[in-house]
C-alpha cells in the first residue's frame, strides 16, 4: 500500500502508514510546514555564491553533466542564464548510456565549453561485489558517493572551487543529510563499504557516504556544490522544450524512471531496490517533490511504472561475470 499523499509504500520501520493512509514523512514535513522550519533557498542567494566565484580562473565552476535533462539544463544556465564560464565533467563507469553522451556533446559544442570526459573500470568490480555479496546496499548510492568524491577531486586539480549539479529539490545529496525513509538504505549502503568493500585494498579509501564526501572536500579542498534547481521551477516540459530547442538534446529510447536519463546499471539498481525495499531512491525524491507541490502524484506514478524484468537485468549483470539467479 501507498501513502494516499507521496508514493511511498509502508516500510516499517523507516516508513509507517497512519490509519489514514498517510505515511509518517508527509506527516512530519506537514508539522514542519507549520512551523516553518524548511529552508528555502533563493536565486539571488545561489548567485551570491556564483559571483564569489565569477571570473576566477579559467573555468569559475564545474557541471557535473550526464546527459539527461537535469545535469544538461544545469550546464545551459551556468552559461546562458548565469554568464558563468562552467568545465562539464562526464564520469562514465563503463555504463553509460551512448545516447546521453551525443547529448553532452551536442551541448558542449554549442556552448562553446571546455568538457573533461572521464571513463575508469574502477567501479566494476564494487558492481560486481554487491551483486555477488547479496547486500541491500544500492547500487545507485555506492555510485554517487564514489562520483561525488571524485568530482571533488578533479576540481581541485583544476582549481576549480565551486561544483554545480543537476540536483532536483527532491534530492539531498549537496547535505549529505537523509530522512528516516533513507535509513535503511543507508545503512546498508555503509555497512557495505565497511565490511565488504574496505577489505579490498583497491577501495580501502572509498567514503562510507556522502556525508562523508562533504567532510573530507571541506577539509582537504574547501570547495562548495550547489544547483541551480534547487531555485527554479520544477517543470519537466519546460526543460525538454529548452533542450532540445537550444542544445539539440533528446531523451534516451530507454529510461527509468519515464524520461530521464540514467546509466545502464541504474536498471539493476532500481530492480534490486524494488525487490529489498519496495520502493527507490526515486520514489523518496518524487514524494519529496510532491510535497513541495512540484509534481502531482498522478505524474510521478506514471514516471515510475516498471517497465523491464529480471531477463533484461541479467543481460546487463552478465556483462560484469554476474548473474541473478540463485
Amino acid at each position: 500500500m501507498l501513502c494516499k499523499k507521496c508514493v511511498l509504500p509502508e516500510a516499517k520501520p523507516d516508513i509507517v502508514l497512519s490509519a489514514d493512509g498517510i505515511c509518517n514523512i508527509c506527516i512530519d514535513f506537514e508539522k514542519r510546514k507549520t512551523l516553518k522550519q524548511d529552508n528555502v533557498i533563493l536565486e539571488s542567494e545561489v548567485i551570491k555564491v556564483l559571483n564569489k566565484y565569477r571570473a576566477k580562473g579559467r573555468h569559475d565552476c564545474l557541471v557535473m553533466c550526464s546527459g539527461g535533462k537535469d545535469s544538461t539544463l544545469a550546464l545551459y544556465y551556468m552559461k546562458k542564464r548565469y554568464r558563468m564560464n562552467p568545465l562539464a565533467f562526464t564520469f562514465d563507469h563503463g555504463f553509460e548510456n551512448e545516447e546521453a553522451l551525443v547529448n553532452i556533446k551536442k551541448a558542449v559544442n554549442i556552448l562553446g565549453l571546455d568538457w573533461v570526459y572521464y571513463k575508469s573500470n574502477f567501479m566494476k568490480d564494487v558492481f560486481a561485489k554487491i551483486i555477488e555479496s547479496k547486500t541491500q546496499a544500492p547500487i545507485c548510492h555506492v555510485c554517487a558517493i564514489w562520483y561525488l568524491w571524485f568530482t571533488h577531486e578533479l576540481a581541485a586539480r583544476f582549481n576549480i572551487p565551486l561544483i554545480v549539479a543537476g540536483w532536483t529539490k527532491g534530492q539531498s545529496l549537496h547535505k549529505g543529510e537523509t530522512g528516516a525513509e533513507y535509513n535503511t538504505m543507508s545503512a546498508a549502503t555503509s555497512d557495505f563499504i565497511a565490511n565488504c568493500l574496505h577489505k579490498d585494498p583497491k577501495y580501502r579509501d572509498f567514503p562510507r557516504s556522502i556525508k562523508e564526501v562533504l567532510a573530507r572536500s571541506r577539509k582537504k579542498f574547501k570547495t562548495e556544490a550547489i544547483s541551480p534547481h534547487w531555485v527554479l521551477p520544477y517543470e519537466p516540459d519546460r526543460i525538454k522544450e529548452i533542450l532540445e530547442a537550444e542544445l539539440g538534446w533528446r531523451p534516451t529510447k530507454l529510461s527509468y524512471p519515464l524520461n530521464s536519463t540514467n546509466c545502464i546499471m541504474n536498471f539493476v539498481s532500481v530492480y534490486l531496490c524494488m525487490k529489498n525495499f519496495g520502493f527507490t531512491h526515486y520514489h523518496i525524491e518524487m514524494s519529496k517533490l510532491i510535497r513541495l507541490g512540484e509534481l502531482t502524484r498522478e505524474e510521478a506514478l506514471k514516471l515510475l511504472e516498471i517497465n523491464f524484468d529480471e531477463k533484461f537485468i541479467n543481460t546487463i549483470v552478465n556483462k560484469i561475470g554476474c548473474s541473478l539467479k540463485g
